[in-house]
């Protein structure tokens, strides 16, 4: 497999196109990557502003400038070049009749040949959840009609702009006693139209009505409009699918939906056939050498992941360079017969924040928290955001599984207590997912099973104790029909619910310490430290070596130096605690009073200050009336986000405008060039914290580049990343401003300034990069291991070694800088500290890659010596 040197993460869409990207080839070369790792760029729906809802996988988008503006980038990148690795979409496909398999499955039903492509449930009616009340009141406020399409050459349903086509044999019904001659000819045509010849019944259907005269044409559009309310609605129930209220999606779905999203269905790719239909493009591209990897989108979401992985790496080669995402949890492991290369590194960032936050002082910051914000607890937490989950937002995915399960356990039991037990469950579930296929379940799967299965035996009694031991039966050993489905429907939907209530409700719920409110990490977890991060770094040696190492993306709640920022706050919780009191004080006049509670509640306020620090970029001054206008509109949407995103007083469903205006209000007050006193204070408090963090940037970068694994640079990051969550950190970054640093930025400058500005961050970024190119091997397989560090300040030091060989690296950096910054010279605060090697890395001469230079080391290497910056890197010559 050809392993990348590094990865430049590049959203497409938002303004960039291929033509774009060609524009930054430069700028790529000059930081030194080996590839492009591109998100989706196949067909998506019109104004997509992240593509993973996906109309066409064998088409490129046109707003991204379609295939001729593809093979200009592809050709760009050859020559200098540049590989490409593209994020793919197995899982699922935009529910879009710009989608025309989506459209043929609507139209037709079960006689689609595109039919079996989706998870549907055919015992009923498909079910499009569009409408903004019931079908009986939308018809009654004639919000809905039969229409004339002409240009896509059917007799449709409309409502507003959309028009949902009709299946060709309710036309003769529709058309009864339509004046003239064209619907007594479309109705002839139509009763000889079938699925399989949908596309040539649809161009007859456009000639017939193009070369009508615009009397008749205008006559029978009348004619429809015109139906009686009962006609309509007899033409609605013949059809193959049942408009429904937005709603009740997600009670009454009949397909499997991406999350929450009935925009997004399910794809079978385990079917042969759909596999090959929805790779084949994609296939192209890796055959002729265009694509040298592939990212695979939410690889939880497929009924058979392995099986998924297996027949897509025996299709596209031994060479090409898999990754795919994936939440793995504390004790859980990516199964290592998975043909991949890892992960897309979302437990990386969970590593890393042993490095910065001060575990020493977390009761301290508890303790502040509980005080604002009330007695908070996030297993409570994230339990009531699991039983939300399951009684209201996956509703529906319940009800399918409770039938199953009847079906499968192989004895009677009442729904309710199937119901019971499968919610307690999935409650107690402690990982995403289970693998099980056909086979019993393997060992580490079976020993999470039961380990949930004792948790939510706890919470059951009686008849629903009795279902939950048959359920656990049901999917520990080998399966067919309904318990085979009933396993993989199962495990469909355990990770839905756990990232819906952890990432998207309980992370915007509990607020102690946002850095940790991460993907992939714990929010409460306490326990922190650089011994942890080692045992980390040495598991992803021996495991995934080859994964992804990723400080950003896309889906990360915030920036990767905003949360290094944040992290700097466990190291001063009584500051941050003294200053939350009076920023309260001086804001009270921006709290309003409702019936359900102060707007905000303390523990939105406590979060609102800590997101405001983090993206606030620049704290050295206070930014004049514009700059702060253009940030307030982006932080609005964060706290819209925020309020929704926790279903408490708001939802994306149930939005409370009041309550939302109230807070909207009290962010906006804040960002007020009027209120001076709160923005002097908080930029003079936020600063030390700001200063702590780009320390910390540093050592993220540092370490990201030298630690088992492929580093990628999310597009921005290389300079410094602020954003808050999406659709934030999607925006353009400033390339032109980027460049010019970079060519400024001659070795590796320390100084404060160069930090502020960016230009340390981007020029360790590319002499890393050139480092990992120099010795490719001995990053990408070398050891890792742990190096002891002795004396005053080794607390702040994360020290290791990478061998390969004769080859080997030393690296060292700070953390847990907040208190030396504030008490002295940063460049020389580790003069006393000393590093103790093992004897294969001990006696030799290694060259300084950042400083310049050789350095002699014997057994012990003292930190004095390589004065002037904390952040080492040291490989033998």
């Amino acid at each position: 497999m050809t392993v990348p040197i590094a990865t430049y993460r590049l959203q497409f869409r938002n303004g960039m196109t291929f033509d774009k990207a060609i524009t930054l080839i430069d700028h790529w070369k000059a930081l030194g990557i080996s590839h492009l790792y591109a998100s989706p760029i196949f067909a998506a729906t019109d104004g997509s502003t992240h593509g993973y809802d996906v109309t066409d996988p064998n088409a490129f988008d046109a707003a991204l400038g379609g295939r001729e503006g593809f093979d200009r980038l592809s050709a760009a990148l050859k020559a200098a070049d540049l590989g490409l690795i593209l994020d793919i979409v197995p899982n699922h496909m935009a529910a879009s009749l710009e989608n025309r398999w989506w459209r043929s499955v609507v139209e037709w039903g079960e006689q689609s040949p595109y039919a079996h492509y989706y998870d549907i449930d055919w015992s009923r009616p498909l079910t499009i959840a569009e409408l903004g009340k019931s079908f009986d009141e939308a018809l009654d406020d004639a919000e809905i009609e039969i229409r004339l399409d002409e240009a896509a050459g059917n007799l449709a349903l409309g409502y507003y702009e959309s028009n949902i086509p009709l299946h060709p044999s309710s036309y003769g019904a529709v058309l009864d006693g339509a004046p003239g001659t064209l619907g007594a000819k479309i109705a002839a045509l139509a009763a000889s139209a079938s699925a399989q010849e949908d596309e040539a019944f649809h161009h007859t259907m456009q000639t017939l009505i193009t070369g009508s005269s615009q009397t008749d044409r205008g006559a029978l559009s009348a004619f429809l409009a015109g139906l009686p309310v009962e006609r309509v609605k007899a033409a609605h129930e013949a059809q193959a699918f049942r408009l429904v209220h937005w709603k009740t999606a997600a009670s009454d779905l009949s397909y499997r939906r991406f999350f929450e999203v009935a925009g997004l269905a399910g794809l079978r790719v385990e079917a042969p056939d759909v596999f090959d239909a929805a790779h084949r493009l994609v296939l192209e591209l890796v055959k002729d050498g265009t694509v040298d990897g592939l990212r695979i989108d939410h690889v939880d979401g497929l009924a058979d992941p392995e099986g998924y992985l297996k027949t897509l790496r025996a299709a596209v080669g031994p060479d090409v360079y898999l990754v795919v995402e994936k939440i793995i949890e504390e004790d859980e492991r990516v199964p290592a017969s998975w043909p991949i290369a890892g992960t897309t590194g979302y437990e990386f960032i969970a590593a890393l924040a042993h490095l910065f936050t001060d575990s020493s002082q977390a009761k301290a910051l508890d303790d502040a928290y509980a005080a604002f914000a009330g007695d908070t607890d996030y297993p409570s937490i994230l339990t009531a955001a699991k039983q939300l989950m399951l009684d209201r937002n996956f509703e529906g995915e319940i009800k399918r599984l409770v039938a199953l399960a009847g079906a499968s356990v192989g004895e009677t039991y009442d729904a309710k207590a199937l119901e019971q037990a499968l919610k307690a469950l999935i409650t107690a579930f402690p990982v995403y997912r289970t693998y099980g296929t056909r086979d019993a379940l393997g060992a580490d799967d079976r020993k999470i099973l039961d380990g949930a299965a004792e948790e939510a035996a706890g919470m059951l009694s009686g008849e629903s104790r009795k279902a939950l031991d048959a359920i656990v039966v049901a999917l520990s050993g080998a399966t067919e029909g309904d318990a085979f489905e009933f396993r993989s429907r199962f495990q469909q939907v355990t990770g839905p619910i756990m990232a819906k209530a952890m990432e998207d409700t309980a992370f915007y719920r509990y607020h102690r310490l946002l850095a940790l409110n991460e993907v992939g990490g714990n929010p409460a977890e306490e326990a922190m430290s650089i011994a942890h991060f080692h045992a980390a770094m040495q598991r992803r040696a021996a495991e995934q070596p080859h994964a992804i190492t990723t400080t950003s993306t896309h889906d990360t709640k915030r920036g990767e130096d905003a949360r290094a920022r944040l992290y700097a706050i466990s190291e001063a919780p009584d500051v941050w605690a003294k200053a939350v009191a009076r920023w309260h004080a001086m804001n009270a006049g921006l709290i309003q009073t409702l019936a359900d509670g102060p707007a905000p509640d303390p523990a939105v306020e406590w979060a609102l200050y800590q997101a405001l620090a983090g993206a606030w970029e620049g704290t050295s001054a206070t930014p004049d009336a514009a700059t702060l206008e253009a940030f307030k509109e982006r932080f609005s949407a964060y706290v819209e986000k925020m309020l929704r995103e926790a279903k408490e007083r708001s939802d994306w469903s149930e939005v409370d405008e009041t309550y939302e205006g109230a807070v909207q209000a009290f962010a906006a007050g804040l960002l007020s060039p009027d209120n001076k006193a709160f923005l002097g204070d908080f930029l003079k408090t936020v600063q030390p914290f700001a200063e702590a963090g780009l320390v910390n940037g540093l050592t993220q970068t540092l370490v990201k580049m030298t630690a088992p694994g492929v580093p990628d640079v999310y597009q921005g990051s290389e300079r410094a990343d602020f954003s808050l969550v999406d659709p934030d950190n999607r925006r353009m970054p400033d390339y032109e401003a980027m460049t010019t640093l970079l060519g400024k930025a001659e070795g590796f400058p320390f100084d404060a300034a160069a930090r502020s500005s960016g230009q340390a961050k981007i020029g360790l970024t590319a002499r890393l990069i050139a480092a990992r190119r120099a010795h490719p091997a001995l990053f990408q397989d070398g050891d890792y291991r742990a190096l002891d560090v002795s004396g005053q300040g080794s607390g702040s030091v994360v020290a290791y070694a990478r061998r390969l060989g004769e080859t080997a690296a030393i690296v060292v950096a700070p953390c847990k800088v907040l208190t030396l910054l504030e008490t002295g010279d940063l460049e020389h605060a580790f003069d006393a500290a000393q590093l103790s090697l093992p004897e294969d890395l001990a006696g030799r001469s290694y060259r300084n890659v950042l400083q310049g230079g050789s350095v002699a080391v014997g057994q012990t290497l003292a930190l004095r010596e390589l004065s002037g910056t904390p952040y080492i890197l040291l490989i033998t010559e």
